[in-house]
């Protein structure tokens, strides 16, 4: 993939908001959202942060994700009009790390992501899968074009 590819993704707001993910590093390969009138730390970032084959032979590949979260006002100011400008008040990391061992096909890695999708999308003592469909997601992790899942599953950086 292109490092000066975009990518969409989607929040867990009601109704969904989608971001643009634009690059703006290559070493590592970074993505930020951008979104008028919040200041670059308040951005969320997207980092591919190693690639890295260890001494025994395997990968050790991992992606990160940091969600900020910015203060709100709940003032307009001081008297004398002075307002703050905005400030991020804490930041969500969320970072997956995948040690492939160097004698597993694309299909175990493949196949362990769709496993770990489905736990991360609610798997239960209810549903398997949680909110994925696992027959239309059979194949969809090993055959897939997008960017992430070629990194985790086949090692291809984006850059």
């Amino acid at each position: 993939m292109a490092a000066s590819t975009n990518i969409l993704v989607k929040d867990d707001a009601n109704p969904l908001v989608e971001y643009t993910l634009v690059p703006v590093a290559q070493d590592p390969p970074t993505w930020r959202a951008q979104v008028t009138g919040v200041p670059i730390n308040g951005q969320i970032t997207v980092q591919e942060l190693q690639n890295q084959q260890l001494p025994d032979g395997n990968w050790r590949r991992v992606l990160k994700i940091n969600v900020p979260t910015m203060e709100t006002l709940g003032a307009s100011g001081t008297s004398a009009g002075y307002v703050a400008p905005p400030k991020v008040a804490y930041t969500t990391p969320y970072t997956v790390t995948v040690i492939q061992n160097q004698r597993a096909t694309t299909a175990d890695v493949a196949n362990t992501h769709k496993l770990m999708l489905s736990l991360l999308a609610g798997a239960s003592s209810v549903t398997a899968s949680g909110t994925l469909n696992g027959a239309s997601a059979a194949d969809a992790v090993k055959n897939s074009t997008a960017p992430f899942v070629r990194f985790m599953v086949y090692g291809e950086n984006a850059t």
